[in-house]
């Protein structure tokens, strides 16, 4: 079974509370504060607020602690084990304890094209001319055990690989799925691609990300862009995630 999927009142704007993973590392909450501080600025007014799933408070049913009603966004890349098992569980959680609390469910962050730009972004600061022909481009994320978040991203990469002349746009996982970045680096090498760069497919900072740099450079990767982490695009796909959760909100199920 499934709840009926929850009415947000019109008028009045809910607080968007942003769930992030989480992590032992400082630096990933600092990159989720900055990023969240966009979102702010980019609609005034508008209550953001912080919650993690693991390794950093406030957890989700402390976030939504007072409230009476709330937009809860996965701030994650993909959807998995973590947006479809662990957010409904804190969100029944807190239905249990709180009856009257009413809160819509939106979708995660991807698959969207602004995520393109904004990995389009982070390579353009790191001296990467987009689109080199020249250019294999490793599009790297944290990897999952569930195979559909890893098809997920292998489908970015293919369709980032439309949108320009790179000579490549391929996949690696940092975790839980093959390739790994060093061995899609080296394969790369060994099928003559005259340079090859890593685009994170990465919100934090972190173990993932200090990961695949060490390992990316090591192959022989020529650069490694930055994690996505605040760049506008990331809030913009927020704000739009939430709009659409105030109508389409995502049902959870109870049972």
């Amino acid at each position: 079974m499934t709840t009926a999927r929850p009415r947000i009142r019109p008028h009045g704007a809910p607080p968007l509370i942003a769930v992030a993973h989480g992590s032992r590392d400082p630096r990933a909450a600092v990159a989720v504060e900055a990023l969240l501080e966009g979102v702010r600025r980019a609609r005034p007014g508008l209550d953001v607020r912080t919650a993690y799933l693991d390794h950093a408070a406030p957890a989700l049913p402390q976030a939504l602690s007072g409230l009476d009603e709330a937009v809860v966004l996965p701030l994650l890349l993909t959807a998995a084990y973590h947006s479809r098992v662990d957010i409904p569980a804190a969100l029944r959680e807190s239905a249990a304890r709180r009856p009257r609390l009413r809160v819509a469910l939106g979708a995660t962050l991807g698959p969207h094209p602004l995520l393109v730009d904004a990995l389009e972004r982070r390579l353009a600061e790191a001296g990467v001319p987009l689109g080199d022909p020249d250019t294999a481009v490793v599009l790297v994320s944290a990897g999952s055990s569930d195979r559909r978040a890893n098809a997920t991203v292998g489908g970015v990469a293919r369709t980032w690989a439309r949108r320009r002349p790179w000579w490549s746009v391929t996949p690696a996982y940092a975790s839980a799925a093959a390739p790994t970045p060093r061995d899609e680096v080296v394969r790369l090498t060994r099928a003559g691609a005259p340079r090859v760069v890593v685009a994170p497919y990465l919100l934090a900072p972190g173990l993932f990300a200090d990961r695949v740099a060490g390992d990316a450079r090591e192959a022989g990767a020529e650069v490694v862009a930055d994690v996505l982490g605040p760049a506008p695009e990331i809030a913009r796909i927020l704000l739009e995630r939430y709009d659409q959760a105030l109508h389409r909100p995502e049902a959870v199920a109870t049972a």
